[in-house]
């Protein structure tokens, strides 16, 4: 990161490939494309992209109030998923030549190409253009496959032939890449697979790949299903009512699991006066809330052990392999705001399939729509080893 001195003179010096300027923060559009850009890095300066907020053009002040509200909207651009994969970036109050901006510092990315809503932005000398083909391939060979995350690195023991690739062409690329893009791209398939992270170095699957468009994910991903059961009591020595093994794509998965839940969910009735009222168990959203969080941030690395969903006559069970990961302890382990990624690729995939709609929310979500139910609070065990949530009946 650049400190203040070197901040001073970029400050006051003529925008260029490293420097973007923006009277203020009214086109969260355009700030998500300049951190796209930023982290693209096409030319390879291996250096931060600086973007000043609260600057003209010209290099005068435009007097914007820079307060704890305005840096917190700029810090969620990181994660509100629109930029995929995550961007490395931090967001600062500074005062420089008496004018008191936000500045944004956006690391290049190891994992390009980086995307906003599906699109390529890269920078062209000192302005923001969007990447040709010719571009992205570029960007896509320029990848330092040592940094990547386990989720973006070729699968050992993995084969093309691994890949769905009627289905990527059929219902996973219109899903992920807007319909004008898809009507003038020319690119080859494998192109399109590697600039998607499904596919890395020598046209290998990647993990992400073998989970979201593999033939059979759990031939070659041991761990890769949940397992679900149903006991009829409240000890995991009782009788069990329903065993299954929810294997398949993690789109797949999540369709399945959540008919499953569904149907154990019951709503008993409760009558207050001339109104009858069906209040369920559990609200089924905050269910799905966990078990996606679950899905996104679970290790497949290291292990076979898959996600268990137990479900109880009074609780449920959700346990998941791995524990916190990066920014997150096992102390600020659901705090809102503190978020980190083990499965950044995966992560992006579901945001971008609409399988989760927001990012670091899950369990606050969560928690809010088990009080709103009338359930006990969620209970978290957290260790070095798995997750544990536990949500209770309705008393």
């Amino acid at each position: 990161m650049l400190d203040e001195t070197q901040l001073a003179a970029l400050f006051i010096d003529q925008e260029s490939d490293l420097v973007e300027r923006k009277r203020n923060a009214s086109d969260l559009g355009a700030l998500e494309k300049a951190i796209c850009a930023f982290s693209n890095d096409l030319p390879g300066y291996a250096k931060a992209g600086i973007i000043f907020v609260g600057q003209e053009d010209n290099l005068s002040c435009s007097n914007l109030q820079v307060d704890d509200a305005l840096l917190l909207r700029l810090a969620t651009l990181r994660d509100n998923g629109a930029i995929q994969p995550l961007p490395s970036m931090t967001v600062n109050r500074l005062q420089i030549e008496g004018c008191t901006v936000a500045v944004i510092q956006v690391q290049p990315s190891a994992n390009t190409p980086v995307r906003v809503n599906g699109r390529v932005w890269i920078r062209v000398g000192p302005r923001r253009a969007q990447a040709t083909a010719e571009e992205e391939r570029r960007l896509i060979e320029k990848r330092r496959w040592g940094n990547l995350s386990y989720d973006a690195q070729s699968f050992a023991g993995s084969s093309l032939d691994d890949l769905d690739l009627v289905r990527f062409g059929n219902e996973f690329l219109p899903s992920v890449i807007p319909l004008d893009i898809l009507a003038e791209n020319h690119r080859p398939q494998v192109q399109q697979l590697s600039a998607l992270r499904l596919i890395g170095q020598n046209s290998l699957p990647t993990l992400t790949g073998i989970l979201f468009i593999g033939k059979n994910p759990l031939d070659l991903v041991r761990g890769a299903y949940v397992q679900f059961l149903r006991i009829a009591g409240a000890n995991l020595t009782d009788d069990i009512v329903d065993q299954q093994e929810i294997s398949g794509t993690i789109p797949d998965q999540i369709r399945q699991i959540d008919e499953l839940m569904k149907l154990n969910n019951r709503a008993p009735a409760s009558v207050g006066g001339d109104v009858r009222v069906q209040i369920p168990d559990y609200p089924l959203d905050a269910l799905r809330q966990l078990v996606r969080n679950a899905l996104m941030h679970r290790t497949y690395e290291g292990t076979n052990a898959p996600i268990r969903i137990t479900w109880y006559d009074d609780r449920i069970e959700i346990q998941s392999p791995g524990g916190p990961f990066g920014q997150v302890t096992v102390q600020n382990f659901g705090n809102e705001g503190v978020t980190d990624y083990r499965n950044p690729t995966v992560a992006g995939l579901m945001k971008e399939l609409r399988l989760v709609e927001r990012f670091g929310v899950g369990i606050p979500i969560a928690r809010k729509l088990l009080k709103l139910n009338g359930n006990p609070d969620l209970e978290l065990t957290v260790n070095e080893q798995h997750v544990l949530a536990v949500v209770r009946a309705i008393l």
